[in-house]
């Protein structure tokens, strides 16, 4: 499906945005806050625009993405920066390895998130900062009143105007609708081991940023790896004799 759009998807997103895409991507790499060394892995990438800005402080960064369509598009834009396809419930990547890990738009599309999540946590150093990126729900009621309209009404319009696949403009305004609230979000970070866990509307709460800080403290990490085996054990169905 995001093959198909790959051509368009930045300027598409600009529009349906209403030119608010580059104040949230703006947002996001200050909240990032990439330093000069360090190793930023960029889940759902995209083209790389998301990927291109967070190097411009010396950092280095991976862009990911599922979709080959995207990949390639992102290779030929920007052959300076290192491209990997993959799923983000199984990254790649060794244990500890990057200073930083964002997603922008994109946990929605992954079937399963928490365990996108645990991923994240996986890779990321300790003391390593996770930000995330989301459409959200906005708190006001008028206001989420408004945006479920946008999201029925004007969405298909200016999509069919400006995508080549309406149909993936379609999937979009389903999973805003289905997408959890901030709050419930920021348990799904914490579920997974994450401290320091806050969020901030943008746009009156259209999108949410989310923060998390994987811990540096050597009883606080065992303690999250033992619960994560110990849950992973119960999982496991105990086969008949």
């Amino acid at each position: 499906m995001f093959d198909g759009v790959a051509k368009h998807y930045d300027r598409t997103n600009n529009v349906l945005s209403a030119g608010n895409a580059p104040i949230w991507r703006f947002a996001t790499v200050r909240a990032i806050d990439p330093q000069p060394g360090e190793r930023i892995l960029d889940i759902a990438a995209g083209t790389g625009t998301s990927s291109v800005a967070l190097t411009k402080t010396g950092a280095t960064v991976v862009a990911f993405d599922f979709s080959p369509g995207m990949v390639a598009e992102g290779r030929r834009r920007h052959p300076e920066l290192e491209f990997i396809e993959g799923d983000a419930e199984h990254l790649p990547f060794g244990d500890d390895e990057f200073d930083a890990v964002t997603i922008s738009f994109g946990l929605r599309n992954i079937n399963d998130p928490k365990a996108a999540l645990a991923e994240m946590y996986r890779v990321l150093k300790p003391g390593g900062r996770l930000v995330i990126c989301e459409f959200s729900k906005p708190p006001r009621a008028v206001l989420r009143a408004g945006y479920n309209a946008y999201l029925s009404y004007v969405m298909p319009i200016v999509a069919g105007a400006t995508s080549s696949n309406t149909a993936a403009y379609d999937y979009l305004a389903e999973s805003i609708r289905a997408w959890p609230d901030q709050g419930e979000l920021s348990r799904w970070i914490r579920g997974v081991g994450f401290t320091r866990v806050a969020w901030r509307n943008l746009t009156a709460g259209v999108v949410a940023l989310h923060r998390g800080r994987k811990p540096e403290d050597a009883t606080v990490l065992a303690s999250v790896a033992k619960r994560k085996k110990t849950a992973t054990t119960r999982s496991i169905p105990v086969q008949a004799q």
